[in-house]
């Protein structure tokens, strides 16, 4: 039976969505001219990927708009709780990116509102590059906001290496104008805010490992949003086994094991077909000791290379003699964000980021 494909990110702007956006700007503002709005949203729509489909959102709103930018911003506010909660609605932030950047106060004001509906997180960065202290100096007060949506907003806005997005060069060559950004935000109540401090962290890390090492070395650890937050931002330092990181995770120590079984199964597995992944070992320490379990999948490249990629297995306190047994079932197959080449894959078993053992398998295309 086959299955059936999910459908394109791109079609969040559908002409359905498009329909919705213009319905209820006219809701808000009767002159608004639908028909010429929908003609140049939808010009060569299918050819156009998600964020194209965004930013002629915004250029068709603008061109049947009344044409003043602080107008607009009213009729674009009145209309933002219409458009609804979504990612079809960053197409208002993207509006202030595109026509806002001469009108600061204003688009502040503009992205601190839209970014409740979808978020502002795209916008906020073309007026960190224009000036990026003052813009800072604003998602510093947003960091203290009592909506969570703003807040994130602070964090996500400033990622030195946002996804989808051009990289803040400035903050990656010296992340420590947005400490004050994360500090305030270090136990926030809100998953949803955690997760884009712990993201922020992991971006640094990646660039400036010493910055964030001392940053959350300086944060009382008695919260557990804290201690969350610092988990998930070290995660690319511990897959890298470094022993700073890990002693914050209190496993820091090699580990004093015997292996007993790590093998991979099957030997051969055809590309759409998973494989097993298998390990026991036993403590031989003396007194309890923490582990961090992971295992690396060594993908074969298109040139016959391969390039590791490190994957959470397990964090466990194991007792004096106690035995550990992990199974874990891989998938191979081809996903947008990586194609499967023919070949021999090595597989590792790295506890506390040391290489325990190696196994492999062949998968076949």
């Amino acid at each position: 039976m086959s299955e059936t494909a999910a459908p394109a990110l791109k079609e969040i702007f559908n002409r359905e969505k498009l329909q919705h956006i213009a319905d209820q700007t006219k809701a808000v503002h009767a002159p608004f001219d639908v028909s010429a709005f929908m003609s140049l949203a939808t010009e060569n729509l299918e050819a156009l990927g998600i964020m194209q489909r965004m930013r002629q959102v915004a250029t068709s709103l603008h061109a049947t708009l009344p044409g003043d930018y602080a107008r607009n911003i009213d009729i674009l506010t009145a209309a933002a709780p219409g458009i609804g909660n979504g990612f079809a609605s960053i197409s208002l932030p993207e509006y202030v990116a595109l026509y806002g950047l001469n009108d600061f106060d204003l688009s502040m004001q503009a992205l601190q509102f839209f970014t409740r509906f979808g978020s502002s997180e795209f916008a906020i960065r073309h007026f960190l590059q224009k000036d990026i202290a003052r813009t800072l100096a604003v998602m510093e007060t947003w960091s203290r906001h009592d909506n969570e949506h703003v807040r994130r907003l602070a964090s996500e806005g400033c990622r030195p290496r946002l996804p989808w997005s051009f990289q803040l060069k400035p903050l990656i060559d010296d992340p420590s104008p947005v400490t004050a950004i994360l500090d305030a935000m270090k136990a926030d109540d809100a998953l949803y805010v955690r997760k884009s401090v712990a993201n922020h962290l992991n971006d640094i890390t990646k660039d400036n490992p010493a910055f964030v090492l001392t940053l959350i070395d300086s944060w009382p650890k008695e919260n557990p949003h804290t201690r969350w937050i610092v988990r998930q931002a070290l995660r690319t330092l511990i897959k890298k086994g470094d022993a700073a990181a890990l002693a914050h995770l209190g496993a820091h120590e090699a580990a004093q094991i015997a292996l007993e079984t790590f093998e991979v199964s099957p030997d051969k597995v055809a590309l759409g077909n998973p494989v097993r992944i298998s390990a026991a070992f036993t403590s031989t320490a003396k007194g309890p000791q923490k582990l961090v379990i992971d295992y690396a999948v060594h993908y074969v490249k298109k040139s016959g290379d391969a390039s590791a990629k490190v994957f959470k297995w397990k964090e466990i306190e194991l007792q004096p003699g106690e035995t550990c047994g992990l199974s874990i079932s891989r998938a191979m197959r081809d996903f947008t964000t990586r194609k499967h080449y023919a070949g021999v894959h090595k597989v590792d078993l790295l506890v506390n980021g040391r290489l325990v053992a190696e196994a492999s398998f062949e998968l076949l295309i």
